[in-house]
């Protein structure tokens, strides 16, 4: 005969469903939050390139005001340079909106993409055979590069700038028969769509950099600013996973090209004539690249600028966040940790709705969610930079605290704490007891709940039931006398148990436990 499988089994089998499916969602999770990541620096580099752009800008603005005559030329270039890349640079952000947006309704935000997954958003605004406007963006890479190109002298930049703005199909047998547009967006998620938007973004502002040092190298500086010569310290990134390496280009604005200055980091000489720094990041920690760089001017004369850039080294991190198991209980201090890689803990906070968030420790927090059915959302700021940004957002489920089980705190005969849920149990042992108790207790979590009462149904000697109620949770004399009356082999029913968890909720148990004297 067959043995039939037990609750607990169940269970156990269904947790290992669980478990696979998580393990399925995990590998698509990571993937997207890689995109996250890259769109992420990317939009930090091409702020920064924004940045250094418009301080050129104003460098040419300034030498246009102090001698139009002999700026007027670069000046104009350098404003039509920078309507060419404005142009391109807004179709590519309109772009970006228009295809979360499609897959996240008309309040779709490109820094809070919900829908990153979408495979049809971006087929769809930039394929679709009457309002697709891929056809649009590549024409207008095509000629942004041919134009930016044609006002490059360098050869090597001249290259770099139109591969990083090609828009040629590479040869393989899955793209045959597809043109760019199709290549780039059919079929693509959401994120990886404005991840390649970004990725354009960047390029624009870096072939609009190069052109603009070029402009800036036809303008003699000295005449115009000789007392505002400046280093830079430009970095790959600021925060560096241990392991990996920090890069760095060291400039010195306006400088002459035939007349490279010498650069110190700390006060060792950095045998590079183009200033390319790179070290190899061991530890942890917050780190600072410092130095100076020296040249002299037409009269002989030594000009010193110092630099700093802070960096951050970071271990290697990943998140993995199982979307089942986003469930916080209603009125039960729930643990959580919160922490922001590369941010001191100090430095992360955060905030809830639909109840409190406590901080315990730095990291750890209790959450108490209010009502059921209304979902808490977790918003992460990090205050490391001295002013609050917000660096994530997590939604939890609430639900109502599960049913707890009654059982009955025994003593072994090792003498050792136990709990008895029912079952063959020495009359002694029962005798012994003072209380019916009840929790939720699955082997991780243990939350009490505060018996009320509860009733034990005995039989007589005709089978009849014979009800006695209890005194609150405690067994009543009169409950404990019938017990000392039961011989071996009698049972009766623990039954009607009406509890109160720490939700403050009262609930009447569906739970029964079946006593048995041995």
């Amino acid at each position: 005969m067959r043995r039939p499988i037990s609750n607990r089994q169940k269970m156990i089998n269904l947790m290992y469903l669980v478990l696979m499916a998580m393990l399925a969602i995990n590998v698509s999770s990571d993937v997207l939050d890689g995109f996250s990541l890259v769109d992420e620096g990317l939009n930090r580099s091409k702020e920064n390139a924004s940045s250094q752009n418009a301080a050129i800008y104003q460098t040419i603005a300034d030498a246009m005001e102090r001698n139009p005559e002999k700026t007027r030329e670069w000046y104009d270039k350098a404003q039509y340079v920078r309507n060419l890349s404005d142009s391109l640079y807004s179709l590519a952000e309109s772009l970006k909106w228009e295809i979360v947006r499609e897959a996240d309704g008309r309040d779709g935000n490109i820094h809070d993409i919900v829908n990153r997954e979408n495979l049809e958003a971006a087929t769809h605004v930039m394929l679709s055979p009457t309002t697709g406007r891929g056809q649009e963006l590549f024409e207008a890479i095509n000629r942004y590069r041919e134009t930016v190109t044609s006002m490059v002298d360098d050869e090597q930049m001249r290259s770099i700038i139109t591969a990083n703005l090609s828009t040629n199909v590479p040869k393989k047998v899955t793209t045959l028969g597809r043109n760019w547009q199709q290549y780039m967006f059919e079929n693509t998620p959401v994120i990886a769509a404005v991840t390649l938007l970004s990725k354009l973004q960047n390029d624009v502002r870096s072939a609009e950099g190069e052109i603009l040092h070029q402009l800036v190298a036809n303008i003699d500086m000295k005449d115009v600013r000789v007392n505002e010569i400046n280093a830079f310290v430009i970095p790959n990134a600021q925060t560096i996973v241990r392991g990996n390496r920090f890069t760095a280009d060291i400039v010195m604005a306006a400088v002459d090209t035939t007349a490279r200055p010498d650069i110190y980091i700390g006060n060792t000489l950095l045998r590079n004539s183009n200033g390319h720094y790179e070290t190899v990041c061991n530890a942890t920690g917050d780190f600072t690249l410092r130095g100076y760089l020296v040249m002299k001017n037409k009269d002989g004369e030594e000009i010193r600028r110092n630099f700093s850039r802070q960096y951050t080294v970071v271990e290697p991190t990943a998140t993995v966040s199982a979307d089942l198991m986003n469930v916080l209980y209603a009125g039960y201090d729930n643990p959580i940790s919160i922490s922001v890689p590369g941010v001191p803990q100090t430095a992360v906070s955060a905030t809830m709705t639909n109840g409190t968030l406590r901080q315990t420790s730095a990291g750890h927090y209790i959450a108490k969610p209010a009502r059921v059915g209304e979902k808490v959302d977790i918003t992460v700021f990090s205050n490391h930079s001295g002013t609050s940004q917000q660096m994530a957002m997590f939604s939890f489920q609430v639900r109502k605290l599960p049913e707890p089980t009654p059982y009955i705190s025994v003593a072994d005969e090792a003498g050792n704490s136990d709990y008895y849920r029912g079952g063959s149990i020495g009359k002694s042992q029962l005798l012994s007891a003072t209380r019916i108790e009840a929790a939720v207790d699955d082997g991780i979590l243990h939350i009490p709940f505060r018996v009320l009462g509860f009733e034990m149904v005995f039989f007589d000697n005709m089978g009849n039931a014979v009800p006695l109620n209890s005194d609150g949770a405690g067994i009543s004399a009169q409950q404990k006398e019938t017990v000392r009356k039961l011989s071996r082999g009698k049972r009766f029913y623990i039954s009607r148990l009406t509890a109160i968890g720490p939700d403050g909720i009262e609930r009447k148990l569906n739970t029964s436990m079946e006593v048995i004297i041995r």
